[in-house]
């Protein structure tokens, strides 16, 4: 009877102990830094990062996340145009992200600020494709959250609108 209650002390110390190393080892983890050209910078309250910081990405570590797409009407296109990229939440979990909000902002400054509860609910993606092309910096890219404004009446309006920035350059988790 002893041993086995040591055993089972043993094991709650042993449990708590690695419990404990594995959140200590959350807040310190990382990311592989970009190998190419840095494309996203998000920094914030995140648990992951590959630079001080911050957490940067090229282009291959955001597809490496997984691309998804999907074909919808927008304001900014005369037809409907498919987008590809990493879901939002893909790339908040890659940051371990844990804020709920982010503030999105773009190459020309401009910045907006999108409640991370849409990401789950309504699924955007941080597209790096459009019609299947790379977009280049003069026509929206190289990045841009996008909402599959098709999918729902409530994301035809402007509250999303003004939520899909193109020509993203951070992400700034609040």
């Amino acid at each position: 009877m002893p041993t086995s209650t040591l055993n089972r002390r043993s094991l709650g110390v042993l449990a708590g102990g690695t419990l404990a190393i594995l959140l200590a080892g959350e807040a310190k983890a990382a990311l592989a830094p970009p190998k190419g050209r840095t494309i996203l910078t998000v920094s914030g309250k995140i648990h992951v990062t590959n630079d001080g910081e911050t957490a940067k990405f090229d282009r291959d570590m955001l597809e490496a996340l997984g691309m998804t797409g999907f074909t919808t009407k927008t304001p900014w296109y005369d037809k409907p145009v498919s987008f590809e990229g990493p879901l939002m939440t893909a790339v908040m979990d890659a940051v371990g992200a844990y804020g709920d909000s982010l503030v999105a902002t773009a190459l020309n400054d401009y910045s907006t600020t999108i409640p991370v509860s849409d990401f789950a609910q309504f699924k955007p993606i941080l597209a790096l494709k459009r019609d299947g092309e790379y977009m280049p910096v003069k026509d929206k890219g190289p990045l841009f959250v996008v909402y599959n404004y098709d999918s729902s009446a409530e994301l035809s309006q402007q509250t999303y609108y003004r939520r899909s920035a193109w020509q993203v350059a951070q992400f700034i988790l609040k």
